[in-house]
């Protein structure tokens, strides 16, 4: 699937290392400013239509009559529905960077990494659940794999917390074990299928970071006790 313009990028949030962090689905080109509020305007009407109808609701047409443009608009904005729904599921993942890379504490900058750490899980359980629809219609066209965007830039951020919060051990490695606690596949088998509640998922997340973090800093003095 080709993915359609993106809206503009703003200024990127940086990790340690001045490394931009915020990455999206789509391409990074620029649109005027009138286009860039008429695209935003039209996602919004579309986010709202799927809040209030579910995917099935989500139609060229709909968001047409929601925006009160012609289909034409639309179709020359995103091309057909797959490029609607690519595009709405990149509207929400840069709204959700933006929560974790330059937001308020714990779950943005100011607080401790351990802290962020934790914060970042439930919001992303809390992301993806109640837009469970939206990532279902388009998982099966949308490269969501390991090497894919928003995985990295999601890796990008655990790791950097990870390294931040001075563990032992391979951050790269604990990163991906982390993220995988956060699958949506996996967050949706475990509701739908075993009965658990979003509460019980944060509160195993807290708990697996503190593990975490727990064992890297016991594991420091006895690595750096080896080395004298």
């Amino acid at each position: 699937m080709s993915a359609p313009p993106s809206p503009p990028v703003p200024p990127r949030p940086e990790d340690g290392a001045g490394r931009a962090l915020t990455v999206p689905l789509g391409g990074t080109s620029r649109l005027r400013a009138d286009a860039a509020r008429n695209r935003n305007r039209l996602l919004e009407e579309a986010a709202r239509l799927v809040a209030e109808g579910g995917v099935a609701s989500l139609t060229m047409e709909a968001v047409a009559a929601a925006a009160q443009v012609g289909k034409g608009t639309v179709s020359r904005r995103f091309g057909n529905r797959a490029g609607l729904l690519y595009a709405l599921l990149d509207h929400h993942e840069r709204c959700l960077q933006t929560t974790f890379l330059s937001g308020p504490p714990p779950v943005g900058p100011g607080a401790p990494p351990a802290e962020r750490l934790k914060a970042f899980g439930p919001a992303v359980l809390r992301h993806e659940y109640s837009r469970q629809d939206l990532y279902a219609a388009i998982n099966a066209g949308l490269d969501r794999g390991y090497a894919a965007p928003v995985h990295q830039a999601r890796l990008a951020h655990v790791v950097l917390l990870l390294r931040q919060a001075r563990i032992g051990g391979d951050a790269d490695l604990l990163g991906h074990t982390l993220l995988g606690c956060l699958d949506t596949a996996l967050v949706r088998y475990l509701i739908t299928e075993r009965g658990m509640s979003l509460e019980r998922l944060e509160a195993g997340w807290a708990d697996l970071v503190d593990r975490v973090i727990a064992g890297g800093a016991a594991a420091e003095p006895e690595a750096a006790s080896g080395t004298n």
